[in-house]
């Protein structure tokens, strides 16, 4: 029993402080590292797209423009002809000039806006709005005021926390596999 004993004892000397320095380790990497799905409130749009015009002003739903949040993973950025629909016949004040001007960048398809995302989940997260949607979540919940902001910045960072509270206050699930895969 002694002996028994004692490589325990000499085992934690060396498992305990290995595991603590292994969890330091991690965390300073996690605290130190790039977080490449955080909001970003510096992403610039390739065209001055005024959401407060549309959305607020003109109160357009959101899901005019996204069409795919109630039915995809993505909620679906609008081609173009969805602005000419508007803007092309000069009902909404200013035409589609300002859209279909030469780009400086030639990547993007030929006449379509290739946007810059501002909310991005890391791989290991399926989001899709569809059951947000349909649980009578409202956009604004989670992307804050969009109705008053000329370009959308993010208004919370989504993350699990943010999900988790959201999802504990809402009595929603709590089930891993519901969100990660």
């Amino acid at each position: 029993m002694g002996l028994f004993t004692n490589l325990i004892v000499s085992m934690n000397r060396i498992v305990l402080p290995l595991a603590l320095a292994m969890l330091v380790l991690g965390g300073s990497v996690i605290a130190l590292s790039q977080r490449p799905w955080a909001p970003r409130a510096d992403v610039v749009q390739p065209i001055p797209f005024s959401h407060r015009v549309h959305a607020g002003v003109n109160k357009i739903p959101c899901s005019y423009c996204h069409a795919y949040a109630s039915r995809s993973s993505e909620p679906g950025i609008p081609p173009v002809a969805k602005c000419v629909g508007c803007h092309g016949n000069r009902t909404a004040g200013g035409g589609i000039q300002p859209v279909m001007r030469p780009w400086t960048d030639d990547t993007p398809a030929a006449f379509e806006i290739q946007w810059n995302r501002v909310y991005t989940l890391p791989d290991f997260v399926r989001f899709t709005h569809r059951p947000h949607i349909h649980a009578g979540l409202r956009c604004q919940a989670c992307h804050g005021p969009v109705e008053t902001m000329d370009r959308v910045a993010p208004a919370f960072e989504i993350n699990m926390g943010f999900c988790v509270d959201c999802h504990t206050e809402k009595q929603a699930t709590l089930d891993c596999v519901g969100c990660h895969h």
